[in-house]
């Protein structure tokens, strides 16, 4: 089980996930929100979990910590949800 489909720290404050709807390069993205979207929001039901899709934006997931400190990641190119559920949980 990931790290994600678990309760996350106090210290996480916002989760945003950035992708393209059309672009092969945002793939992993899009079967992030498909598969594991439903049970990481059940996880943390009080956790804002944004979604961005807008055409040519870069896949990227965020998280934002207590204080204003932010992390990100690069999620272009990846193609199974499995692994931006990775890639975003190594932000914790």
């Amino acid at each position: 089980m990931s790290a994600l489909r678990k309760a996350l720290p106090a210290a996480v404050r916002e989760l945003r996930i950035f992708g393209c709807q059309q672009s092969p390069s945002s793939e992993g993205v899009r079967a992030f929100i498909k598969s594991a979207y439903p049970s990481v929001k059940s996880a943390n039901p009080d956790l804002p979990i944004l979604i961005r899709e807008a055409r040519g934006t870069p896949a990227r997931g965020f998280v934002r910590f207590e204080r204003g400190v932010e992390k990100q990641v690069s999620l272009e190119g990846v193609s199974s949800a499995e692994e931006v559920e990775r890639k975003i949980a190594s932000l914790l």
